[in-house]
């Protein structure tokens, strides 16, 4: 399984002021958002790599809906790094192969993520404290 950093979120509860971090402070381009209804989130990618549109982003998430996951994340540890995500190139022998080898999976069974793509979490009581 070869994985490669695909993008990382940040949960924002301010997203007026995030994005004048990112976009106006630092500069960065904000594509987009997207809205992942099964989430009940709002995704704004930043691409951060050195080639536009194939490195890796920052992705801010704002949730649209107090039940979202992102809600309830911020409600208990504030806003900041919520996830960090790999990309492999089949998702489901992924999936296998962690499970084989002991990691704890959130998403036994891949779902819709944002941009389209599947997406399954890692519980972080196995990748050190960080949601993967």
């Amino acid at each position: 399984m070869r994985a490669v950093l695909d993008h990382v979120g940040i949960a924002v509860s301010d997203l007026a002021a995030a994005l004048a971090f990112y976009r106006d402070t630092l500069g960065l381009e904000i594509e987009t958002p997207e809205e992942v209804a099964s989430q009940h989130v709002r995704a704004h990618f930043i691409p951060a790599g050195e080639t536009h549109g194939t490195g890796p982003k920052l992705e801010l998430l704002e949730a649209t809906a107090p039940e979202s996951p992102i809600a309830r994340f911020v409600a208990r540890k504030g806003p900041g790094l919520h996830h960090i995500t790999l990309r492999v190139g089949d998702i489901a022998t992924a999936l296998e192969h962690l499970k084989a080898r002991g990691a704890r999976l959130i998403d036994e069974q891949p779902r819709p993520g944002a941009e389209g793509g599947l997406i399954a979490f890692v519980h972080p009581a196995s990748a050190h404290g960080v949601l993967v």
